[in-house]
């Protein structure tokens, strides 16, 4: 059994000072939210044994963030940043996951950015969580987290409509379901 978190990155800044688009930053609600998408990730294991985090400072700034709400209640995963993930088509990401077979973690969390993550998490998608997969069609909003698992022993053989969606939570979400 694997498990894959797909966690986008916080609300941000319309634009950089820099005017370049992987230098935008989290506004407050974007910090607010990656907190308590982290803190929800604490209380709710298994945990991830390796992170996967775009190069953009704005996935950068979710995973530090988050990380700092859990880190009290979980232990410290492997931490790469990975330029491949900003911009990265479904096909691309789904090689990010396959490339974990190297290190071969039972639970890998992707930070990155749509359009991808949610073509991704919709691609995967095979069973699971009916009211999960509904709320997921829409969109994976910005601190929206998207959990599969998939009944293989490697990450080779994680594979389009082969997951089975375990949960989709949002900041939004948890306040609409008072915090779990």
């Amino acid at each position: 059994m694997r498990r894959l978190m797909l966690l986008r990155h916080a609300k941000t800044e319309h634009d950089a000072p820099s005017g370049r688009d992987q230098d935008r930053r989290l506004d407050d609600r974007g910090r607010n939210d990656a907190a308590e998408i982290g803190g929800w990730i604490g209380r709710h294991p298994p945990f991830p044994d390796s992170v996967l985090v775009s190069t953009a400072v704005r996935a950068n700034q979710t995973w530090d963030i988050a990380w700092e709400a859990m880190k009290a209640l979980a232990p410290q995963p492997k931490v790469e940043l990975s330029p491949e993930l900003y911009g990265a088509e479904p096909s691309q990401l789904l090689e990010a996951v396959h490339a974990a077979a190297t290190t071969d973690p039972k639970v890998l969390l992707m930070v990155g950015h749509n359009p991808g993550m949610h073509e991704l998490a919709l691609m995967l998608a095979g069973s699971g969580d009916a009211a999960g997969r509904k709320a997921l069609s829409d969109n994976l909003p910005t601190s929206g987290l998207a959990i599969f698992d998939f009944e293989v022993d490697d990450w080779g053989d994680v594979a389009f409509r082969r997951g089975r969606l375990a949960k989709f939570v949002s900041p939004r979400l948890l306040k609409q379901t008072s915090g779990d």
